[in-house]
This record gives structure tokens, C-alpha cells and sequence, in this order.
């Protein structure tokens, strides 16, 4: 199983680039791709950024000097980036890496104008910090 589709194309070679914040990917049908850490940061397919239905995202702002600090293999069908801004609950699935991929220009180019459109930037000077998470709950509090 490739991703969540059957025809999704596996990556085959996946190289993080430090200093130039690159991530490579190569699949096994012989495309290449680079991704910027902030393309993925910004295009984070967590429920956090995503919300849970359409119309419930969350413009990403200030992630043009995140770096990924590490990733973790999810089975052998996604990749968990662990994000210098403490982000680290995106599971980029094959299929979704490989739409990000296919996809790098357009979806950059609109993530800019409604950036824009909503008075956002991209540099982290520049934007409130995020409010913390909550801490986890397992149920009502008892006092």
C-alpha cells in the first residue's frame, strides 16, 4: 500500500538539506522534488492547522525560519516532521507528500495572497506568538 492510495508513488530517497532548509524527495517513478521546511510547516496536514472540516484552517504565519529537526518513519506509509516551532503532530502520508509535491507552485502561490489578503507575513518578528497548548485531558476535572 502506497500512502492511502494504491497508485500513490512511494519516496524512494528522502534527504533533509540544513543549511539550505530543503527537504529532497525522490520517488520510485523517478520524479524528484524539493520541498522548503516552510512550504511543509505551512502545508502541515495536522487537524491542528487543518481543523476538521473545510473552512476551519489556520493561516500558518511566521514559519519562514522553522527548521525540522528531525524525522520520524510512521510505519511504511508517512513521515512525522519534528519542527523547530514545536510542531509535531503532521503525518505526511506518501499521497500527501506526493500532492504536495505535484502541487509545490500553486499551493505556494496562493498560501502569498491570502497571507496578504489577511495581513500576514511570513516572518516570525512579525506575528503574535501562538497561545500554548492546552495541557491534555482525560476527562472532567474532579476537585
Amino acid at each position: 500500500m502506497a500512502g492511502l492510495h494504491p497508485d500513490t508513488p512511494i519516496p524512494t530517497e528522502i534527504k533533509q538539506h540544513q543549511k539550505s532548509r530543503v527537504l529532497e524527495l525522490a520517488f520510485e517513478n523517478g520524479e524528484r522534488y524539493e520541498l522548503t521546511y516552510e512550504f511543509l510547516r505551512v502545508f502541515t496536514p495536522s487537524a491542528e492547522a487543518r481543523g476538521h472540516g473545510p473552512g476551519q484552517e489556520t493561516l500558518q504565519v511566521g514559519k519562514r525560519d522553522v527548521t525540522i529537526l528531525s524525522i520520524e518513519p510512521v510505519g511504511n506509509y508517512a513521515i512525522r516532521p519534528i519542527f523547530s516551532d514545536g510542531h509535531d503532530s503532521g503525518l505526511y502520508s506518501w499521497d500527501i507528500l506526493h500532492g504536495l509535491c505535484e502541487h509545490r507552485d500553486e499551493l505556494w502561490q496562493a498560501y502569498l495572497d491570502r497571507l496578504q489578503e489577511e495581513g500576514g507575513s511570513r516572518d516570525p518578528a512579525e506575528c503574535p506568538p501562538p497561545p500554548p497548548k492546552p495541557a491534555p485531558s482525560c476527562g472532567p476535572r474532579k476537585n
